[in-house]
């Protein structure tokens, strides 16, 4: 697949699923109530979309139907959206500006951006409970999004990230952090992907395995950016993590040593792609294009 279709079918991935939120959030989220208002704010602000994408992308691969996978879509881009609005808060990471705009807190108030988050977990689950996928298949999926996204998943990550603001962490620590604050919803964009399709085992494996490791790349190139870019390149305050003390993979490396490590990651990922062939090249690009970003 060559850049400018990679790109045309990157494009038609996202516009299926701002499509989709917007039709959702309106039966789901309707104007209403200001926590809908500060929840659409938040959610339809822009974003990567990466892990709508990647259920989209896995869907497809595996011969599923992309419309009905597309509410899966947009319910792991609200519970993603839910961690962004918490991470933001005073008492979490305390910053003021996510994707070019004022944060959800400071558009709104800390109750109002508080319980819009809240109000997007619910709106996740309603969605999948209402997609127009078998039963199985839904149950499949609220068990992924579930587990990706609590205790031993997602939160479990952000714990992890608070405790080591104020402790200095060992490779392994960082390792096991991002695994699970930035990679277990990646993850569970391939799973909800292969859910929709009813893919098979020997499909799941390599896309599971693939997902991790771009979760890893994912969150090195972030780090990297933290101190390499800029506010207005990246639409959120840069510096966070030095202002917080963080361990992180360019404090543990350096900036050479993290975009060799995001490479070494990156360079498995695509190793496990191998045994898809070309129809997975859609996905070798993504992870390619991941590595080089620069927002």
């Amino acid at each position: 697949m060559d850049n400018n279709s990679y790109k045309t079918q990157y494009a038609s991935y996202v516009s299926l699923t701002e499509e989709r939120l917007r039709t959702l959030c309106d039966r789901f989220l309707p104007e209403q109530a200001e926590i809908s208002r500060a929840a659409r704010y938040s959610l339809l602000g822009g974003g990567k979309r990466v892990r709508a994408i990647l259920v989209l992308a896995a869907c497809e691969l595996a011969g599923g139907d992309l419309s009905a996978a597309a509410d899966y879509a947009a319910a792991l881009e609200m519970l993603h959206c839910y961690s962004l609005i918490h991470d933001d808060l005073p008492c979490m990471d305390n910053d003021d500006f996510r994707r070019g705009r004022p944060s959800c807190h400071r558009q709104y108030s800390e109750s109002t951006a508080l319980l819009a988050a809240d109000a997007l977990v619910t709106a996740a689950f309603e969605v999948i409970a209402n997609a127009s996928l078998s039963a199985e298949s839904r149950v499949q999926a609220a068990a992924i999004l579930a587990r990706g996204a609590g205790a031993r998943g997602m939160l479990y990550g952000q714990e992890l990230d608070k405790h080591f603001e104020h402790n200095r962490a060992s490779v392994e620590e960082v390792l096991s952090l991002h695994r699970h604050k930035t990679g277990a919803l990646i993850l569970a964009g391939v799973q909800l992907g292969c859910a929709a399709a009813g893919a098979s085992e020997s499909l799941r494996e390599p896309l599971e395995t693939y997902a991790r490791e771009i979760g890893l790349v994912f969150q090195i190139v972030d780090d990297i950016l933290d101190v390499t870019s800029s506010t207005e390149t990246l639409g959120k305050p840069v510096g966070s993590d030095a202002e917080n003390d963080k361990t992180t993979f360019v404090t543990l490396y350096g900036l050479d040593g993290a975009q060799e490590m995001a490479k070494q990651h990156n360079d498995s990922a695509l190793a496990a792609l191998a045994p898809l062939g070309e129809k997975a090249d859609f996905l070798r690009n993504l992870a390619q294009n991941l590595l080089v970003r620069n927002k």
